[in-house]
């Protein structure tokens, strides 16, 4: 069972197919699809599909709903298990809470209960290098830029390159150390 997930301003809890109806603004937002791997949601019945899809929290999966109060989700934080030890990190967060740190919070907490987990050693995020404010993120969280792959993905905006970030569990509590 995914745990939620409480920070300074938010709750984290398991994404459920009734957050369709808060997140289809979010998906159908341009701005803020822009560097995700598909265009804007253009009916609520693809967004239903989508969190439906990302809600059943399979093994190696787990999604969870962005909220101020456990209530309704503005965003969503993704953990996926690529190898044994090693996870890939996603986010998305609607453009009302864009600029107040509520990203960072959000992925923050889901960076600690991910390196929590017993022999976790490493999560990366995939990101468009034009994506300047999901890069500021990552680097404000200690992530390190470990490649460029060219012409990696073909999305909605045409053929796109994919920087890779990267983030090992001792850089991660021994930045937590550090402040503590």
């Amino acid at each position: 069972m995914l745990p939620t997930l409480i920070a300074s301003r938010l709750t984290l809890r398991p994404l459920r197919d009734e957050d369709s109806a808060a997140l289809h603004p979010v998906f159908a937002d341009p701005a803020v699809m822009q560097w995700w791997s598909h265009g804007p949601h253009q009916s609520p019945e693809k967004t239903r599909e989508v969190v439906a899809l990302n809600a059943l929290q399979e093994p190696g999966y787990a999604c969870w709903a962005i909220t101020l109060d456990g209530g309704a989700a503005h965003g969503w934080v993704t953990l996926k298990d690529r190898r044994p030890g090693v996870s890939e990190i996603g986010y998305l967060i609607g453009r009302s809470l864009w600029g107040q740190g509520y990203g960072r919070e959000a992925v923050t907490a889901v960076l600690d209960h991910g390196f929590a987990c017993p022999g976790q050693r490493r999560v990366y995020a995939d990101v468009d290098p034009e994506n300047a404010p999901s890069i500021r993120l990552l680097e404000r969280l200690g992530f390190v830029l470990e490649g460029h792959l060219r012409e990696e993905w073909e999305t909605h905006i045409g053929v796109r390159d994919t920087i890779l970030y990267g983030l090992l569990a001792r850089e991660w509590l021994g930045r937590a150390a550090q402040a503590g």
